[in-house]
């Protein structure tokens, strides 16, 4: 999918860090920012916790679409996560739940490398935490309050992931200004274009796949 300043994207759907120490990342800071109670609700069922499931596909075809996918992916992350389990359960929960949230998959393992460099636990000098840099505020607006959960792999991929939907609705689909807001700096070009730069790493085109299919 290839990623411009105005990208439409399909709509969505309606552990703590252990013996590690948090390492620094230089992301930007998300805004606070007031929320009528109906988007509230909306974005607080988006994050309630449930597992993703292994992925279950309708055909043959899909699953093995899915494997090379995740074939091709793997290789690209092995120099960040040289564990195999570790590598596939985070590239599954990525793709699970960026299509969950209606993003693309290579944009958010883009932002994802922006943001913390694939660090579990990178924490950034105003507090935004784990792969996605979230801002611990998030728990407690839409959370359980537990911002230490924000280390826990799912619990962060799905809070950055329906809070780049939530701010992509708001931007009326320009994923510019909503990487923009994602970052806290809205209207500066440094940091989308970072993502995008990123975004390209993570493209991928099926090499199975027919022309014109």
């Amino acid at each position: 999918m290839s990623l411009t300043r105005r990208s439409i994207l399909v709509p969505a759907l309606g552990a703590l860090a252990g013996p590690l120490l948090p390492r620094l990342a230089h992301a930007g800071a998300q805004v606070e920012e007031p929320l009528a109670d109906a988007v509230r609700t909306a974005l607080t069922s988006a994050v309630a916790h449930g597992a993703p499931p292994v992925p279950v596909f309708g055909d043959i075809e899909a699953r093995l679409k899915y494997l090379r996918w995740l074939g091709a992916m793997s290789h690209k992350l092995k120099a960040r996560k040289a564990d195999w389990d570790e590598r596939r359960e985070f590239l599954q929960t990525v793709w699970y739940e960026s299509r969950r949230a209606g993003l693309d998959t290579g944009l958010v393992l883009g932002l994802i490398q922006v943001e913390s460099a694939f660090r579990k636990f990178a924490v950034s000098p105003v507090g935004a935490r784990g792969y996605m840099q979230v801002m611990p505020f998030w728990t407690r607006v839409i959370g359980n309050g537990d911002a230490s959960s924000l280390f826990h792999m799912q619990t962060n991929l799905r809070f950055g992931c329906v809070i780049l939907r939530h701010y992509l609705d708001r931007e009326a689909g320009d994923l510019y200004f909503a990487l923009g807001r994602y970052n806290g700096s809205r209207g500066r070009p440094a940091y989308p274009n970072a993502v995008f730069r990123a975004a390209k790493h993570w493209e991928w085109a099926d090499p199975e796949r027919v022309p014109g299919a």
